[in-house]
């Protein structure tokens, strides 16, 4: 948000990578106003400078901005499904789908060398629970054998990938020409429930812990809505730059358990 630093910064840069955004669905509930500010206006000024200096860009979009949507697996081209205006739970998908707008406008105004690369729960060692990551905030639970705490029935789907599978996904856009004024989605390919989740992060730790479901409302109040299904279409990125994810779910699981539990003997 400082453009007098992001002026001098992106003016020495080769390309750039705009990852930084206001995350995490707690914080976006309970910030709604500085998060929408923080994520077009900056990523506004993003743009304009790469304009200026003509540095090619690559926008971190997200799933988020599907919206509701329960078939699987999604596309690039797949329309949008939101949830009305007084669920802030849909404040961060609309601002992160203007930032994809304004990249693509920028793009056909200018001929910005912009590339659009929708994450689908990026993890690995040292995420933080801290802004609602289901997985580092399970793996704390389990290794502290207290309840994994499943908000809603549990039977909600996502697909995880792993953090350097997504390093290799971006820098394969950034450096394909063919990438530039597209929109492209990187994800893992295995789908399981969030149940499904906490079941096999318990038998992976040993934990003793349990299972306790949550009601949507006693976690994020009145503001929250859930995506039922995240499954990533990945055909269009495998065209292109012939990126697969090469870790699969259970490897992922046992990278950030091993982690957590070193950093925890550490402390201990």
């Amino acid at each position: 948000m400082n453009r007098s630093l992001m002026l001098e910064l992106i003016g020495i840069c080769d390309v750039i990578f705009h990852l930084a955004a206001a995350v995490g669905v707690r914080y976006i509930i309970d910030h709604p106003l500085e998060s929408i500010k923080t994520n077009i206006q900056g990523t506004d000024i993003v743009l304009e400078l790469c304009n200026k200096f003509k540095k090619k860009v690559l926008i971190a979009s997200t799933s988020e901005v599907y919206g509701k949507h329960l078939h699987a697996p999604l596309v690039e081209t797949d329309n949008i499904i939101y949830g009305p205006s007084s669920k802030f739970r849909w404040s961060y998908a609309a601002a992160k789908l203007m930032d994809e707008f304004s990249a693509l406008a920028y793009h056909r105004t200018h001929h910005l060398q912009a590339i659009i690369a929708r994450l689908f729960n990026t993890v690995g060692p040292r995420q933080t629970g801290a802004y609602g990551m289901v997985l580092p905030r399970f793996v704390e639970q389990a290794l502290k054998n207290v309840p994994l705490t499943v908000y809603g029935d549990g039977k909600q789907t996502r697909t995880f990938t792993y953090v350097k599978d997504v390093v290799c996904a971006l820098m394969g856009l950034m450096n394909n020409e063919n990438a530039y004024g597209e929109v492209f989605n990187v994800g893992g390919k295995r789908e399981v429930t969030i149940l499904e989740l906490a079941e096999a992060i318990i038998e992976k730790t040993g934990s003793s812990s349990s299972i306790e479901l949550i009601p949507y409302e006693e976690a994020f109040e009145k503001d929250f809505e859930d995506m039922q299904r995240r499954v990533p279409g990945i055909e269009k990125i495998k065209r292109v730059t012939g990126f697969e994810p090469s870790t699969g779910f259970d490897a992922i699981l046992q990278k950030v358990i091993d982690h957590m539990r070193t950093k925890e003997d550490s402390i201990n």
